[in-house]
């Protein structure tokens, strides 16, 4: 799988034990190692939208290891599409100090902008239309 930040708010994964995930960090992939019985959880872009930036979505791939078959359960967790309620970095975190990075959107007109540009990116340009030139 390409390099992506996934589009929903946070990711749980449980690998098995051939791995391959990768995740990208100041520019160099590391593996993420197997650990029996461990959760991978991985930020994604709405979370970096909810918490102003504070939290990064996660650019992560995965490489072949081409010594069987990989399996991983992967769990998605983000608002209803369907739900017309906008999303924006949350209140509370925000201040004079702290103004709002980006501006509000839908669930289902984040994910349509998220499908246009596919998940083969690098850091942020799914978010980069939301933001706010301060």
């Amino acid at each position: 799988i390409n390099k992506h930040a996934d589009s929903d708010t946070f990711t749980i994964l449980l690998q098995d034990q051939i791995g391959g995930l990768q995740v990208l960090h100041n520019d160099l992939w590391y593996d993420v190692p197997h650990i029996p019985g461990a959760l991978v959880i991985n930020g994604g872009d709405l979370l970096q939208l909810l918490s102003n930036g504070k939290y990064n979505s996660i650019i992560h791939r995965v490489q072949s290891k081409k010594v069987g078959p990989r399996i991983s359960v992967g769990l998605f967790f983000r608002p209803n599409p369907k739900n017309p309620r906008l999303l924006g970095p949350i209140k509370e975190i925000l201040s004079e100090d702290n103004p709002p990075v980006y501006r509000e959107t839908t669930t289902a007109q984040y994910l349509a902008h998220y499908r246009t540009i596919g998940q083969d990116h690098g850091i942020e340009p799914s978010l980069q239309h939301l933001r706010i030139n301060n």
